[in-house]
């Protein structure tokens, strides 16, 4: 079956099964490399994506369910608020293995498009369901915090 996909803004036509994962259409048919396979139940938030401005975890939603624009870490350039998170977890090097931090992003992104000066309590709640083994939430915490002083500006 062909699917049509709005993904950062660029249609893609996919022939494949409706009950396909998104995340693998996004990674094998529109060269998408943000969006991580982590744990595969849609449990670690390594995969999650926007979709209309929405989190969804990728490597747990149908293709056939989309309806509406995908949006990825590879549309930051032309986003302000994933453009600042992306300075700001360079700058507090928040980063460490790197395969948790998509997800982050994505989730931080919407905390910050709706809350531009989160608490500490509510950067943590927003993070709920993803998961860093690498020890770096302290720093992700301080880049979030940092990401919205500089779009406060």
């Amino acid at each position: 079956m062909i699917v049509n996909l709005s993904v950062n803004g660029q249609v893609l036509n996919v022939d494949v099964d409706p009950s396909t994962p998104l995340l693998y259409v996004l990674r094998n048919d529109a060269s998408i490399n943000s969006a991580k396979y982590g744990c595969g139940a849609g449990q670690c938030g390594s995969c999650a994506v926007l979709l209309d401005d929405k989190v969804v975890l990728s490597c747990s939603y149908p293709v056939g369910s989309v309806n509406g624009n995908v949006k990825t870490l590879e549309s930051y350039a032309s986003d302000p608020t994933l453009l600042a998170l992306n300075k700001a977890f360079i700058a507090e090097q928040a980063v460490q293995c790197g395969y948790c931090i998509p997800g982050m992003m994505i989730r931080a992104k919407v905390l910050l498009d709706k809350n531009i000066s989160p608490s500490v309590p509510q950067i943590k709640a927003s993070l709920q369901g993803h998961l860093c083994r690498c020890g770096t939430q302290t720093r992700i915490i301080k880049a979030i915090q940092r990401a919205g002083k500089e779009l406060s500006v």
